[in-house]
């Protein structure tokens, strides 16, 4: 059986790294101690021990933790809520500071209007809460909350 999954090289992590320090400003500094698998166009944080593991025969439904989502030919970097709650302590740029209102709005999936150097996909913040990422365009940050994680009462 031919995995479903790929464990990055080097150079790839390297790219990653430069890609999301490019569209956030930083990474955190043990970034690069960690393994990171790429299944189809999602990326995965692991243990670099897990990546050095021999998994071939067995069946393995998931592994590591869902950070992003990388699509290679467009060179774009959407973070998962989770990606977004690692870097977005350390990120310098593309972070967008919602009110409570807004992040009701936010968090039942509705796209924000707001005014912003930002460009791209922006990190999402509420005090000191990461909300997940959304993409900036027009004046308007564009949700990418997945339905079965937005919340239908927000107080």
């Amino acid at each position: 059986m031919k995995a479903n999954y790929e464990i990055l090289n080097s150079k790839q992590v390297k790219d990653l790294i430069e890609k999301l320090t490019e569209q956030y400003g930083a990474v955190p500094a043990n970034f690069k101690e960690h393994g990171f698998i790429r299944g189809k166009d999602n990326i995965y944080l692991i243990t670099k021990d897990l990546a050095l593991a021999n998994l071939e025969g067995l069946r393995v439904n998931n592994l590591g933790l869902y950070i992003a989502e990388y699509k290679l030919e467009k060179n774009q970097a959407r973070l998962s809520i989770e990606g977004s709650q690692i870097i977005g302590p350390v990120a310098t740029k593309n972070v967008c500071e919602l009110d409570i209102e807004q992040r009701a709005e936010w968090m039942r999936g509705n796209d924000i209007e707001i005014n912003g150097e930002f460009s791209g996909y922006v990190i999402i913040k509420c005090g000191t809460d990461f909300l997940g990422t959304g993409r900036y365009k027009e004046g308007k940050i564009l949700n990418h909350v997945p339905k079965a994680r937005r919340l239908l009462e927000m107080h």
